[in-house]
């Protein structure tokens, strides 16, 4: 008898299969020390409503060094492996991928065969990542087909400045850092996010800000001189070329999180942007591809929130306002709802984006907040604001951390940002309500940070097929 390799269980060839699967029972939460004066960590979250430990946190992993600065984690494989020009149906979704921006070190933990145990098995140190592509501070972490796909936000050098940053590739199974993804870079220079369509063949980048600019704090004079990044790159995914610029205009600061729309028949995907210079909205735009050239328009903004100069930071007291700060979105599955995290005035929100020009506000959240300090609905305390977002597959429970990253935490709250994960339902027909049982607190030694789901999740898995 043959026996046929049979593809992991989660890898879903469709958005709509992957809706249809079970629910996550825990999660795993990216933890870090503000201070550095303690190792970061990985947490593993009970998320099954069912469960007596419910909203707690289940086990705690500490890693064997500090000043990590655990950032955006992801899966060693995912849906991806089911593409078939370079499928890998023998691949488990089994081992996360840690980056730690600060120490530019990679950390791989095994969480097989127990989900709640995750163990550290492997550590790449910065050396290595270094010395095979001159590459430092890694930041996202993507599965792909052929391997894992990692964004750095420094180059060589003991500020990251020599050299421009750019994504090197990882080997899904031994973990060796392969080398650089790009073979031709073009004007690209900065880098943050970056995501794809893997049937057409091509992929989408943002840029932040290089190290010198975000390590210590956010460099205020850079900002007011729009010296942050303020374009999207658009790449030949398989040729590793660059083919196309979008400047958004240099008021429109920081541009970050990229989601594509899931289903691959669909040629768009969304960008939000931390802050505009000359009002201090933030907003979202939409890009897409059009007879074979890509187009970026802004179709969403959030406004600023005045607030009196005693309940504002020194950094904002000139302005007598709140900027929203747009620091994550996250799009459902079904690409009907995207959730934008206003970290800055302490709201997150959901608009219907079934017109993806036409982005509708459907429904918004409010706790935390520079200025407001709206509490959690039992009466807890919640510091700093929605930040990092991740919705469950069936898109009816969203998540969300608080803590941003630890220079800038301190900066716009410098009261502190205890680590705190919250979970907010969705209405039937949309809308927000913020779940009273669950608030998992992680203390105030630790900032809590990138969250990833059992099974994965909706910033985790690109899709190869189209859903009927």
């Amino acid at each position: 008898m043959i026996e046929t390799l049979r593809p992991d269980p989660t890898f879903h060839p469709s958005p709509k299969m992957a809706m249809e699967a079970e629910a996550e029972h825990i999660c795993y939460t990216a933890l870090l020390s503000p201070d550095r004066s303690r190792p970061d960590a990985l947490a593993v979250v009970d998320v099954d409503p069912a469960s007596p430990t419910y909203s707690t946190v289940l086990r705690r992993v500490d890693l064997p060094n500090r000043g990590d600065e655990l950032h955006h984690f992801g899966w060693n494989a995912c849906s991806s492996a089911l593409s078939p020009l370079t499928g890998h149906a023998f691949l488990q979704r089994r081992y996360l991928i840690v980056p730690g921006m600060r120490s530019s070190r990679m950390y791989v933990f095994d969480t097989q065969p127990d989900p709640t145990t995750p163990k550290l098995v492997k550590t790449i140190e910065a050396e290595e990542i270094l010395r095979k592509t001159g590459y430092s501070r890694p930041h996202t972490v993507h599965c792909g087909p052929e391997g894992i796909y990692v964004s750095t936000l420094g180059g060589a050098g003991p500020d990251g400045t020599q050299g421009p940053p750019g994504i090197f590739i990882m080997d899904c199974q031994s973990f060796e850092v392969l080398g650089r993804w790009e073979i031709d870079r073009g004007p690209q220079k900065r880098h943050y996010d970056f995501w794809w369509n893997l049937p057409r063949d091509y992929m989408v980048s943002s840029e932040w800000a290089l190290p010198p600019q975000f390590e210590n704090g956010l460099v205020a004079e850079d900002l007011l001189a729009n010296k942050y990044g303020h374009a999207l790159h658009f790449w030949n995914l398989r040729e590793r070329r660059h083919v196309q610029t979008i400047d958004l205009g240099a008021n429109h600061q920081m541009a970050l999180e990229i989601r594509p729309a899931h289903d691959p028949t669909r040629e768009y995907g969304f960008l939000g942007v931390v802050v505009d210079t000359t009002n201090l909205e933030a907003s979202v735009w939409t890009w897409w591809r059009e007879n074979g050239k890509f187009h970026a328009r802004k179709t969403a903004t959030i406004a600023p929130e005045p607030a009196p100069a005693d309940q504002l930071p020194p950094l904002l007291k000139g302005f007598g306002a709140v900027p929203p700060l747009v620091s994550d979105i996250d799009l459902s599955l079904d690409d009907k709802y995207l959730y934008v995290a206003c970290w800055g005035t302490g709201e997150l929100r959901q608009y219907d984006v079934s017109n993806p020009m036409l982005p509708v506000l459907a429904g918004s959240v409010r706790i935390g907040g520079v200025a407001r300090h709206e509490k959690h609905p039992t009466g807890r305390d919640f510091g700093g604001g929605p930040q990092m977002i991740e919705i469950s597959r069936d898109g009816q429970r969203v998540y969300f951390t608080n803590s941003l990253y630890s220079t800038w935490d301190a900066q716009f709250y410098p009261d502190g940002v205890p680590g705190v994960q919250a979970m907010c339902k969705v209405g039937a027909g949309g809308g927000l309500t913020l779940d009273r049982e669950f608030l998992v607190d992680f203390g105030p030694e630790y900032g809590a940070h990138q969250v990833r789901l059992q099974g994965g999740d909706c910033s985790t898995d690109s899709f190869c097929y189209p859903s009927a």
